[in-house]
């Protein structure tokens, strides 16, 4: 059996789900997209989005080998570092991230002392790459086009897509990022839509299509083939980089995009406390 048990987290400030995700035969886990929380108003960090990620793992016995982000996030900030400090594991990401750290750290002015290698994670998944979450087998998929560093997990049964699609009646990612490109998603999504059709898919977020009260976070590879209403079987390349390109020049930047970015891009670290025992952002103005 290749099936593993998954524990869906939503925080509605950023409208993201995190995961815990384990093999129940092992109790052996890995840990998906996890959010520190973040008031930009205030400046102020809170751990309580984290903190019932790894109550849950502490509550049920698993033991954590993977703390995994399937990209830089532009809306949330990173809190992997944090659950591995409580609950160890590695932390992952795409080996891409030097992409986004290259296009990033420029943007940031982020200097010499800010490494575009990738080195601040523990491991830097390739495409097609095999692991393994306790028995379960897992292969992590190179899905570029929101970002260039853009990773799909496939573990077991389940696929976890970051923010290459949502769910079928909301559509697909924004591709207007640095590095975005919605040619490369679609060919990412096409190849997605070539997984099983059984196969779990389990989305980043999600924002209620109108009429539709509820969140929601799960779907299959075939309600996606058949129903998103972006990229469902029959709408052709050309056609969805149109759509794409059209929508992406009507929205806004989002709101937490320059915190959120350079923190995540040193794989979710805080800036250092400066001479007064305070930590500082930088905000890049008339910049993007």
């Amino acid at each position: 059996m290749n099936r593993p048990e998954v524990k869906s987290f939503f925080d509605e400030a950023s409208n993201t789900f995190s995961y815990i995700v384990w093999d129940p035969a092992t109790r052996h886990a890995a840990v998906i997209d996890s959010v520190l929380d973040y008031d930009a108003a205030s400046g102020r960090i809170s751990r309580d989005s984290a903190d019932a990620i790894v109550a849950f793992v502490q509550a049920h016995g698993l033991v954590v080998e993977w703390v995994i982000d399937t990209h830089v996030h532009a809306d949330h900030l990173s809190a992997a570092p944090y659950v591995k400090s409580r609950l160890g594991g590695r932390l992952g990401i795409g080996e891409h991230i030097r992409e986004v750290q290259a296009s990033f750290g420029q943007l940031f002015n982020a200097g010499e002392a800010f490494r575009r290698d990738g080195s601040q994670f523990d491991h830097l998944f390739k495409d097609g790459e095999h692991y393994r979450v306790g028995n379960l087998e897992a292969v992590a998929l190179h899905t570029p086009g929101h970002t260039p560093a853009c990773m799909t997990h496939v573990i077991g049964d389940a696929a976890f897509v970051g923010d290459t699609l949502f769910m079928p009646d909301y559509g697909t990612a924004r591709c207007d990022f640095p590095g975005g490109d919605a040619r490369a998603l679609y060919r990412s999504i096409q190849r997605l839509f070539a997984l099983p059709g059984e196969t779990r898919m389990y989305m980043c977020h999600d924002y209620k299509a109108p009429g539709r009260e509820m969140f929601a976070c799960e779907t299959s590879v075939d309600a996606e083939r058949s129903g998103n209403i972006h990229v469902r079987h029959g709408i052709g390349e050309d056609a969805f980089v149109q759509m794409r390109n059209t929508r992406d020049a009507t929205l806004p930047v989002p709101r937490l995009l320059l915190p959120a970015v350079q923190v995540n891009m040193r794989a979710g670290q805080l800036p250092p406390e400066e001479d007064n025992g305070i930590r500082y952002l930088k905000i890049p103005l008339d910049a993007l």
